[in-house]
């Protein structure tokens, strides 16, 4: 019997894709959002798609695709640092209630980095990796794979939320705290 490619097979990079397309309607519903129920939701929601997608992206995709593609302009390892920064906003987040006077602003600047990220990968990072021999099918089916372990199981807990968790400065404006820290070491 001959092997025929599964029905619900998955592209990697159209799941990708797919959830870029997921979080900037999130960022627009957040955006849209006048009372701080929905922006909670919105803000709950936005974090978990994000946690899961840089999950899969880190552990599969983005390995995958160092290896094979020439990037001595280091297009890989912005995305890492673009990763440790939404990962640190995502932290911070993840400790607030939505009441806190810079919830709404951290959120902001999340999504402003992310659709920067979006945009380099999908510009970049995607049609070069998409000129490599990459089984791409095969990809796309181990991610969906941890999706739903992920999904079933929780993330688990990242460098930068146990750096948030334990730094002074961790709630609602860390850039606050910081100038507190600062203050009282000069008084």
């Amino acid at each position: 019997m001959s092997k025929m490619k599964s029905q619900s097979s998955i592209n990697a990079i159209t799941s990708l894709k797919a959830d870029h397309t997921s979080v900037k309607s999130l960022f627009d519903q957040f955006e849209k959002a006048t009372d701080r129920a929905t922006k909670t939701t919105v803000v709950s929601e936005a974090l978990e798609e994000l946690s899961i997608h840089a999950t899969l992206e880190e552990e599969i995709f983005y390995p995958a695709v160092r290896e094979e593609i020439d990037d001595e302009d280091g297009v890989m390892n912005e995305a890492d640092e673009e990763h440790h920064v939404a990962k640190v906003l995502i932290a911070e987040l993840e400790e607030m209630d939505g009441t806190e006077s810079h919830y709404d602003a951290k959120f902001t600047v999340l999504a402003e980095n992310v659709r920067h990220h979006i945009k380099e990968e999908e510009d970049e990072m995607l049609p070069r990796a998409q000129k490599t021999k990459i089984d791409f099918d095969a990809l796309g089916e181990t991610m969906l794979s941890l999706k739903e372990e992920l999904l079933s199981e929780g993330v688990p807990v990242t460098g930068e939320a146990e750096m948030v968790a334990n730094s002074e400065g961790h709630g609602d404006s860390p850039a606050e705290a910081a100038r507190a820290t600062s203050a009282h070491k000069t008084a």
